[in-house]
């Protein structure tokens, strides 16, 4: 009886385990990305590069706009993209993605292309601005199928480029020992630091040039 009960636990068990471990992490990802999510977990990856994420778009503005079918960037935009890039040098071991979006005037495939274009623009700044672009991941374009105001008509606000933390830089030393911990604890060591705005201003000058 005991054993029959046990037996049915199990087949109870696997019946409700229908998906592998981690898949609800990407639901279109193979048991492949799955594992990979799971030791990404279990290291501590995901977990600091979730904080750094987080600072990111705390400390610096992640967003660009655009004029309407354009993808040249204007003196505010390139003020964002000069914060950025200061903001990546400091971090040698992460890596970057650039989201490009439009509004919803024009077809879809247009607004597509465009969006790329967007996107690509401010990774040629960004590289432009000393970041390599080995660090700048894969740039993707969601079009006008992700706007911030939802409207059929000329909207600024949706005309964008947003730039995301997506990772570490997997053949960096301290990210192939695995010391994920080192990093958060530099910065956070340098973070106690005070600056002075002139101080601040003259770092990022540098770090311009």
């Amino acid at each position: 009886m005991i054993r029959t009960a046990a037996i049915l636990g199990l087949l109870l068990t696997a019946a409700a385990c229908e998906k592998e471990a981690g898949r609800e992490l990407n639901r279109q990802g193979t048991f492949g990305e799955a594992t990979l999510n799971n030791a990404a977990v279990m290291s501590g990856e995901r977990s600091f590069a979730i904080q750094l994420a987080s600072r990111f778009a705390k400390e610096v503005p992640a967003t660009i706009n655009f004029d309407f079918d354009s993808a040249g960037l204007d003196q505010a935009a390139r003020t964002v993209l000069d914060q950025q890039a200061h903001w990546i040098k400091q971090f040698p071991e992460v890596r970057f993605r650039v989201f490009g979006h439009t509004d919803a005037v024009g077809s879809n495939a247009y607004n597509k292309a465009l969006g790329l274009r967007r996107a690509r623009a401010a990774v040629n700044y960004l590289v432009s601005r000393g970041i390599s672009r080995s660090r700048l991941e894969a740039v993707v374009s969601h079009g006008e199928t992700q706007p911030l105001i939802p409207t059929p008509e000329r909207e600024r606000r949706n005309r964008r480029t947003v730039t995301e933390v997506s990772g570490f830089l997997k053949r960096h030393p301290s990210v192939l020992d695995g010391k994920y911990a080192q990093i958060i604890y530099r910065e956070y060591l340098e973070s106690a630091i005070p600056g002075t705005t002139l101080t601040e201003q003259k770092a990022l000058e540098r770090s311009l040039q």
